[in-house]
């Protein structure tokens, strides 16, 4: 079971936002399946006019989250951030001076306190890097349990900026799980996610925060390959070791005449592989020109990871 708890609140009284809703549904959208269609989390979407997002409530749904053991259970968070005495809050709609909403420090020890094996908390408010900052009250240190990550908006320090209908942070988000942050197996996990949103926003933007403590990252979603998967496995095929070249001759191009079919289906997978960064010609620019000059192809040190991938059954 994969679980993901979704919230969106617009409905702040005499602060009120416009793209936090539209947010919770883009995410929520995005994580209901994988790229081919297949159910992926169980979403329990909470959004605020459509729904009371109070302290009680939120609360309530971010501790059942938790605590029934599932595969993965997700929280993402879009809305207000408020800092006061070294601690960050998510602020609920009910909100009020000295009660702003759910500590940051109370939604962490949910998830360090949690049986689930894989727990990923995602804020897109202000100040949301306060996430797992050490707490003062709590001898300056904070801890992030085995399997737990989190990724939020801005610094401790920062507000999350808001874009054409939605969070900045988020419209990366959401592209990243659309398939922008995918690996060559179409999986997409915490840490591409992170270095999709990073690569995207530049030094004077708001910095996105990463903390983790996994052995592992989980996927959250799949997409197509860009090389389909049968196409991948055959690396180890065409280079019996990483270190060796696969050599061409003509026959290997797709011309009228001279041509052998096998070797054309070979020489369009090597293509393809090229194509993602995973083998290059060697003594010319092109592939077509390696063919017809009797030359070689090789891998390249991505290629050569894939390889070890394939070899060890885990493509």
């Amino acid at each position: 079971m994969r679980r993901a708890l979704i919230v969106g609140i617009d409905d702040y009284g005499g602060a009120p936002l416009h793209g936090c809703v539209n947010d919770a549904n883009a995410v929520a959208a995005a994580l209901e399946t994988h790229g081919a269609g297949s159910p992926n989390f169980q979403v329990l979407l909470m959004t605020s006019p459509s729904d009371e997002v109070t302290r009680a409530t939120l609360r309530e749904a971010i501790e059942k989250l938790f605590a029934t053991d599932c595969d993965i259970a997700l929280l993402y968070f879009s809305g207000h951030g408020f800092v006061r005495s070294a601690d960050g809050y998510i602020v609920t709609k009910d909100a009020a001076k000295y009660d702003e909403g759910i500590p940051m420090t109370e939604i962490l020890k949910m998830a360090n306190a949690s049986p689930v094996k894989n727990k990923v908390i995602i804020l897109d408010c202000c100040y949301s890097g306060n996430m797992g900052t050490p707490n003062i009250e709590e001898g300056g240190l904070a801890q992030l349990s085995e399997g737990l990550t989190v990724l939020t908006a801005s610094r401790a320090s920062e507000v999350a900026m808001e874009k054409g209908g939605g969070g900045v942070f988020t419209d990366l988000v959401v592209a990243a799980l659309q398939g922008g942050a995918a690996d060559l197996r179409g999986h997409i996990t915490p840490g591409s996610i992170y270095a999709y949103v990073d690569q995207a926003l530049d030094a004077w933007d708001q910095r996105p925060i990463f903390k983790t403590n996994v052995t592992q990252f989980t996927s959250l979603r799949e997409v197509q390959p860009q090389v389909p998967l049968e196409t991948l496995r055959k690396i180890i095929t065409y280079f019996p070791s990483p270190q060796d070249e696969h050599a061409f001759d003509p026959s290997y191009e797709d011309t009228e005449e001279g041509n052998n079919p096998d070797n054309v289906k070979v020489f369009k997978d090597l293509q393809k592989m090229e194509g993602v960064g995973l083998v290059v010609p060697v003594g010319e620019e092109h592939m077509y020109y390696a063919a017809m000059n009797s030359k070689s192809c090789r891998l390249t040190a991505l290629g050569a990871q894939y390889w070890r991938l394939a070899n060890e059954k885990k493509l």
